[in-house]
């Protein structure tokens, strides 16, 4: 546990967090909307603060980033709690455990023995051990995720700044729910996001996700306007937000930022609490790839499907191979020039970092 940066305090005691656009406004002995972040006497704490819930070196394709240094890989740190209730998370095991633990003390009316509770969870992992490790383990890149960073972030960026320090990139996995203030403390740190647009309709932020559409778009394009490589992910699930015209609108959203930025269409698998629902088709997926090249972005990938697979990159202009993929292996190829970013065919800049 840790007292946060990100909040400001109030009359009363009360304080009001700022990491994330909910801006909880907390009671002394209450927790916010992600159950990690809690007011203890007027103080904000993290109580996730140096401690890891999930700690793994993936490849960097898993996060997923097609266009970030391919072929490399990142520790992938995540802690307990979210600020979103989505009902179909993936890992609802470690994002939604705080809250779950915070519902059972308040039914006890013990809930100042939360920070006790979530720190039984994990490893014990300072920012600097975990550039220590990096440094040990020839890690040069670090990735926060499985949870959503925003609800560490002052855990994330402290790391961050201490990775950057030492040459080791930092990148965000996220809901894209992070105030600006947290992006401005990004901007010094962070790489690259991938950031999730999980529908274009508030309607289904609000059944599905317990959030709010609009601040993500808006962070998506200040992100980008920050010089962060932004790459973006949309999990397509039948009947809710996989319609042509809602991928139309999500196409269209992006290639109004940028053509460049890459989109991730990939498959949804019945999980937590929506079990109700089939699991993406291939025609979807392939329906969803070709309306994203149709609006004119320049790299659209589909994923998580033996069928209707989109890994490879080509080049925009004039479709060379660039960088090959499978599910174990990734070849750059002499096409690409890595050290440029340019299709050493016809010469066109291929957006990304590459080095």
């Amino acid at each position: 546990m840790k007292e946060a940066r990100f909040y400001k305090k109030n009359e009363n005691d009360f304080v009001t967090c700022t990491a994330c656009q909910w801006q909880c406004k907390i009671a002394p002995g209450a927790v916010g909307i992600c159950g990690t972040r809690q007011n203890h006497q007027g103080i904000l704490l993290s109580l996730v603060y140096g401690n890891a819930a999930a700690v793994h070196l993936d490849p960097i394709e898993k996060k997923p980033f097609y266009h970030f240094r391919p072929g490399s890989n990142a520790l992938s740190i995540g802690t307990l709690g979210c600020n979103f209730g989505c009902d179909f998370c993936q890992n609802w095991d470690i994002s939604q455990l705080s809250k779950e633990m915070q519902h059972k003390l308040q039914k006890k009316n013990n809930l100042k023995d939360l920070g006790i509770e979530v720190t039984k969870y994990g490893y014990d992992m300072s920012p600097m051990q975990i550039i220590e490790y990096c440094m040990q383990s020839d890690f040069d890149c670090i990735a926060y995720t499985y949870n959503e960073p925003t609800i560490f972030a002052e855990y994330a960026l402290d790391t961050a700044k201490l990775a950057k320090q030492k040459g080791i990139k930092n990148v965000f996995v996220s809901n894209g729910y992070m105030t600006n203030e947290v992006i401005e403390e990004m901007s010094d740190c962070i790489d690259a996001a991938n950031i999730d647009i999980k529908s274009f309709s508030d309607k289904f932020y609000r059944k599905h996700c317990k959030a709010n559409l609009e601040p993500v778009l808006e962070n998506i394009k200040t992100l980008y306007e920050k010089g962060i490589w932004v790459e973006l992910v949309t999990l397509l699930i039948p009947g809710e937000n996989d319609s042509s015209s809602e991928l139309k609108k999500i196409a269209d959203f992006i290639a109004n930022i940028s053509v460049d930025i890459p989109w991730f269409v990939t498959a949804f698998h019945p999980d937590y609490k929506l079990l109700d629902k089939p699991m993406t088709s291939g025609d979807s997926l392939s329906k969803a790839y070709d309306i994203g090249k149709k609006a004119g972005l320049h790299y659209v990938y589909s994923k998580n499907s033996w069928k209707n697979e989109n890994f490879n990159t080509y080049c925009y202009n004039c479709d060379e191979l660039l960088v090959e993929r499978d599910y174990v292996e990734v070849r750059v190829h002499e096409s690409l020039d890595i050290n440029k970013g340019i299709c050493k065919k016809c010469g066109s800049k291929i957006a990304g970092v590459w080095k």
